[in-house]
């Protein structure tokens, strides 16, 4: 099998608009299905060898389908996605607060959704220059060079940003009720805002944060120590990190490790570009 992942490091340009950036190529694999697991970011996939085939939308009621390039929004389920043992492309993450000056919509209009690209850019010249670049360089460029032509103006209200802010600094930790004082707004106003804005409520965003770090530290870990790594994340116990891992991505906590691990956004500096793809 060989597998290779390459970090970038986003163009500053588009701090606070691209939170990561990954190429990854892998050969080799058995034919199989990929959880795209929830994330704070939204998550942004071009591929080089063929289409992404999704077998299972975050929301099930959306047709499975095959895309060239995609882009999905905040989700509280696993995306199904089939590979033929091989898999090639380009993945970034958006911050949700960015959508509205990278896609010209709020993320709140994608939650939950996989949508083809060029659907949202207006285009395919993302795609197009993405694929004829003969170099991981030369793809992050011609990728952050369109993103950052097509990136506008408008930003979420400084409430809903804070309070965004809060929930990841604070781990996913924070009650809605501490955030809400925070920012000033009703624990109502800022649930409806603050949905709409990102596509979750505050109390989902808070357990998507606290998952996706733990799957990290789990994804790190060869030998886990599930009742520590629960502790660390903010869980209650380990039941109840087992509980919400299986909301999550169907399985528990030690079956995901063993289906998943060495896929795309599972360990090290793989996990810079979100969880999609």
């Amino acid at each position: 099998m060989t597998s290779q992942f390459v970090p970038h490091r986003p163009h500053p340009a588009l701090r606070g608009l691209v939170t990561g950036a990954l190429g990854y190529r892998q050969e080799g694999l058995p034919p199989g299905t990929h959880r795209g697991l929830p994330s704070p970011a939204l998550t942004l996939v071009v591929t080089l060898d063929g289409s992404l085939d999704v077998a299972a939308h975050p929301d099930r009621a959306q047709a499975p389908g095959r895309y060239d390039a995609l882009l999905g929004g905040l989700h509280t389920t696993p995306a199904l996605i089939r590979h033929p043992g091989r898999q090639t492309g380009l993945q970034l993450a958006l911050s949700p607060l960015g959508a509205r000056r990278l896609l010209g919509v709020p993320a709140g209009e994608l939650a939950a959704l996989d949508v083809d690209l060029a659907d949202v850019l207006g285009g395919t010249e993302l795609v197009d220059r993405v694929r004829e670049a003969a170099s991981w360089p030369a793809r992050f460029a011609a990728a952050e060079d369109v993103l950052r032509r097509v990136a506008g103006h408008g930003t979420p209200p400084a409430e809903v940003a804070e309070a965004w802010r809060l929930t990841l600094a604070g781990g996913g930790r924070l009650r809605v009720a501490e955030i809400a004082r925070r920012v000033g707004w009703s624990e109502r106003h800022l649930t409806a805002r603050f949905r709409a804005e990102t596509g979750l409520g505050p109390k989902e965003a808070a357990r998507v944060v606290r998952f996706d770090r733990a799957r990290r530290a789990l994804a790190a870990r060869p030998r886990p120590d599930l009742a520590a790594l629960a502790a660390a994340a903010g869980y209650a116990d380990q039941a109840h990190l087992t509980r919400e891992w299986r909301a999550f991505t169907g399985l528990s906590p030690l079956r995901w490790l063993a289906a998943e691990f060495g896929f795309v956004q599972d360990g090290g500096d793989r996990d810079a570009a979100g969880s999609a793809a």
